[in-house]
Formats: structure tokens, C-alpha cells, sequence
């Protein structure tokens, strides 16, 4: 087995907080790229726990990037926003291939080439910025994590009426998951886009926000709602799920909200 560092970026996010330990748990030392520094703010400093923060901005000037790929073989970019991750990627992937990098973990989202939003575009050129970069590299489209999900629906389940769009189905998988099949499939050789990863279970988002609401004892009236243009027509057709051909976890929306709640 390597002694090479594993960079992980957004490490400190909702996915990299699980991905760090598995790693860890490997037997694998681990410097986290952050915009803000995680446990070292004012740069990098080794931890006792074998991870090493360092400070930088993959949508600023790249400060620090060099440096923190210095003898990195793997690289799992999992940083993201609601804006900027095809830039944040570019930057990243150019100086992967300057660092010689042999292997880059990208995790996309399930429909990037098929939903007409920005975000899933942006995850798109991202991809192709990937897999076009000369650098071996593994991509894993996921569907959204049931940490979105509830945030999505605790906004919703504050309304007097509940808007419940038409058509508009989610798969929600969990984030732990997730992050086991990225270090698997960072810890093998690169792979190219491997099979989707998704939950278990296809929910209505009207579903999703009565299992939230019957969950707290509450009730609220839903509104239907129809989301208009090439946005509805691909949510309606399942441009962002997976149905066939694709792994699935085992935690479904039931279990996520028993546990997160009962916390």
C-alpha cells in the first residue's frame, strides 16, 4: 500500500466529514483542502490524527494548491457549491497535472448531462474538465443526499400551504454511503464514470415532505404545483434519477429522518 497523502477537497462538507475518517480508517494520511482551513486556519499544520488542513480558495487564486498536491497520487474532489464547481475544477485538474497526479475522485450529481439547471451543468463541464485532463480519473454521479432533502423540506414544511410539484420525483441517498464508495473506488485503480449511486427508494417530493411532517406529529395542507418549461418536462420524464443499471444504498428517507430527528 501507498504512504502517498490522499487530498481531499471539501473535506470539512457534508460528504468530506466521512470520507476523512474512512480514509483514516484505511490506514491512509490525509491533507483537506478547505476555503477556510478546518483545523488549521492560518495554513496547514499536522494533525496528530495523520490530517493535515490546508487553507485555499479553488475559486480564488489557487494559493496553497501546489504545495498541497505536492506527493499526492489520489486526489478526491469533492468540494461544491451552487455556483462555480466547473470553474473550482478546472483550476484544480490543471494543477493535478502538473503535480502528476495518477488519480482524480470526482463526485458528480445523477442527470448533470440531462437537467437543464446551472448546477447541473456546471457538474457537467466539471466532468469534462475530468476527463479531459490527461489525469486517470473516476467519476460517481450520486442523487441527492437526504441532508439536502431535509433541508429542502424543512423550508417547505414552514409554509401555511406545502407547494407539492408534479412529477418532480427524488431518489435521496445517504451521504455515508456515498462517501464509502468514494474511498473504495479511490483506494482501486481509476475506473472512468462508474455505475450511479442512488437510494433506495423514489419518493414524489410531496412524500418526502409528509414523511418529515408525519414524522414531527404535524400536518400541513400541500398545494400541486406544476413546474413549467424544459426544467419540469425533465424532472417529469426522471432525467435526474437512476432506475436501472445503477448501485443502490440501503438507508432510506424513514431511516435518515428517525435517526436525525430522535439526535
Amino acid at each position: 500500500m501507498t504512504n502517498t497523502p490522499v487530498l481531499v477537497t471539501g473535506g470539512t462538507g457534508t460528504l468530506g466529514r466521512h470520507v476523512v475518517p474512512l480514509l483514516r480508517a484505511a490506514g491512509r494520511d490525509v491533507r483537506v483542502l478547505s476555503r477556510h482551513g478546518g483545523a488549521a486556519a492560518d495554513g496547514a499544520s499536522e494533525a496528530a490524527d495523520g490530517v493535515t488542513y490546508v487553507r485555499c480558495d479553488l475559486l480564488g487564486d489557487g494559493t496553497g494548491l501546489a504545495d498541497a498536491l505536492e506527493g499526492v497520487d489520489t486526489v478526491l474532489h469533492l468540494a461544491g457549491g451552487p455556483k462555480g464547481d466547473d470553474a473550482a475544477t478546472r483550476t484544480l485538474v490543471a494543477a493535478a497535472r502538473r503535480a502528476g497526479v495518477r488519480h482524480l475522485v470526482y463526485i458528480s450529481v445523477i442527470g448533470a448531462d440531462r437537467i437543464p439547471l446551472g448546477y447541473f451543468r456546471a457538474k457537467h463541464v466539471a466532468e469534462e474538465a475530468v476527463a479531459d485532463s490527461g489525469v486517470p480519473y473516476t467519476i460517481l454521479r450520486a442523487a441527492q443526499f437526504h441532508d439536502l432533502a431535509l433541508t429542502v423540506v424543512e423550508k417547505m414544511a414552514k409554509l401555511p400551504l406545502v407547494p407539492a410539484p408534479g412529477g418532480v420525483r427524488w431518489q435521496p441517498v445517504d451521504a455515508r454511503e456515498v462517501a464509502a464508495r468514494l474511498v473504495e473506488l479511490a483506494l482501486n485503480e481509476p475506473a472512468g464514470l462508474v455505475p450511479d449511486l442512488a437510494g433506495p427508494e423514489v419518493y414524489a417530493m410531496g412524500e418526502l415532505t409528509r414523511g418529515y411532517l408525519r414524522a414531527l406529529g404535524r400536518t400541513r395542507p400541500h398545494l400541486p404545483v406544476r413546474v413549467p418549461g424544459k426544467v419540469g418536462r425533465a424532472y417529469r420524464s426522471g432525467a435526474n434519477l437512476t432506475l436501472a443499471g445503477a448501485e443502490q444504498g440501503h438507508r432510506t428517507w424513514e431511516d435518515f429522518l428517525a435517526e436525525r430527528l430522535a439526535s
